[in-house]
């Protein structure tokens, strides 16, 4: 009868064999190659970047899988896995040290298995089906160091409590749960206890005005804001709203200079304040999906403003990418007659007249210059009506971004036709 293997690959010799070996083998089966590792042997696993399997196979010979302890080195280059591959589906305990810069996970071919941490040492079980935790409860456990505050403790070995008066020197900060300061000023406490609007006038240091503080829909103020106008000549004409919250129908609220007669300059300065390079947020429409309406011009970075309504002139590039996803798109077909439209567009060189130019705000050396070049919107709108809208005032505008498209379709054709041409 044949040797057969138990589930450590001990080697069980069949009766009647291996005359005059038997004993050669059962040293082997009771010495380290065997027994030893599976009681007290460690073995190096070597990462390289890789997951490692390792298995069992039917000898008594030495195996890695076989020891108690595996001892994981090399390089990981990220999280790894160590896999307990053919022959080792038995139950088994194993003491995992991982000496990687990476977590390692060790599992069988049929588990999630156990995550051992870089640098850590940990007790695992193979139950034949999955790799789990050896050990998840201890009635006692007893520290040689106070466990630091990083792993859950205090890092004191002492189990007084802190007592605020007499062991604590200095200013708590808020963030350790204190008030980061070594008293109260004068009248805030009394505010604290009793928090009326004259134990809070009385409490604010820099209060200028006279009487309580007045938090209202009219409140009066001694002093001017920001140096200029007072704040009564904009609250006369309701033209500043400050922190206002409603709920309800649509309303409108300014933050504007009051209404004035004639053609003056009004400016609001909103976050100008700052060093060279600093940032200012300003959001405007909070609500998703919403829309700001800023009527007059837009004018960004170091540009003379203009006084065209709808009109934007920006300093340097202005960048933006418009929807052309097929998913948004039907009916795609090719422009057809791409060259005969090109030909009825064609390019111009022109003058811009007074009245555009004035209408503008006047001629610009760098927005608005006198002599041009482009294309004429009756031209375009008879060879790509699409392209062309109808403003307010009755004139014409061309959508000049899309005129590439016409060119592309006109460069395809006449890329056809010298195809043509060649091929005769």
């Amino acid at each position: 009868m044949a040797s057969t293997y138990s589930a450590l690959k001990i080697e069980l010799i069949g009766t009647g064999e291996q005359s005059g070996t038997w004993g050669t083998t059962t040293n082997n089966n009771l010495g380290n190659d065997a027994l030893g590792e599976a009681i007290t042997g460690s073995a190096d696993v070597a990462f390289s970047s890789a997951d490692v399997t390792v298995t069992l196979t039917d000898t008594n010979a030495t195996q890695t899988a076989r020891n108690l302890r595996l001892n994981l080195t090399g390089t990981t280059g990220g999280a790894r896995s160590l896999i307990l591959g053919s022959g080792c589906q038995i139950e088994k305990l194993y003491l995992v040290n991982n000496t990687c810069a990476d977590a390692i996970t060790v599992k069988n071919t049929s588990g999630t298995g156990i995550a051992v941490p870089a640098g850590k040492t940990m007790f695992v079980y193979n139950n034949g089906t999955n790799v789990v935790d050896a050990v998840t409860h201890a009635t006692s456990l007893t520290l040689g160091s106070a466990l630091p505050i990083a792993s859950g403790g205090t890092g004191s070995t002492s189990t007084t409590y802190v007592n605020l008066a007499s062991n604590v020197t200095g200013t708590l900060p808020v963030g350790n749960g204190g008030t980061g300061i070594t008293s109260l000023g004068t009248g805030v406490a009394t505010w604290l206890g009793t928090p009326t609007a004259a134990n809070l006038a009385a409490a604010v240091t820099d209060e200028t005005g006279s009487g309580n503080l007045v938090f209202a829909t009219s409140p009066t103020f001694a002093t001017s804001i920001d140096s200029g106008a007072t704040f009564g000549a904009f609250a006369s004409s309701t033209a500043l709203t400050i922190g206002y919250t409603g709920t309800g129908a649509s309303s409108t609220h300014n933050l504007a200079t009051a209404a004035l007669t004639g053609a003056f300059t009004k400016t609001i300065n909103i976050g100008t304040g700052g060093t060279t390079s600093s940032t200012t947020t300003i959001n405007m429409g909070s609500a998703t999906n919403g829309s700001t309406i800023i009527r007059g011009s837009l004018a960004v970075g170091s540009v003379t403003a203009n006084t065209t309504d709808g009109a934007i002139w920006a300093s340097n590039n202005v960048t933006a990418f418009a929807a052309s996803d097929i998913k948004f798109k039907e009916n795609v077909r090719d422009i057809p007659n791409a060259l005969e439209k090109v030909e009825i567009i064609g390019g111009k060189l022109f003058d811009w007249n007074a009245q555009y130019i004035e209408s503008m705000g006047g001629e610009h050396s760098y927005f608005m210059r006198k002599s041009d070049a482009g294309v004429i919107a009756q031209d375009v709108e008879k060879a790509m009506p699409e392209l062309v809208r109808t403003r307010s005032d009755g004139s014409l505008a061309v959508d000049y971004p899309k005129l590439v498209a016409l060119a592309f379709a006109a460069i395809k054709e006449l890329s056809e036709k010298v195809k043509i041409l060649e091929a005769k």
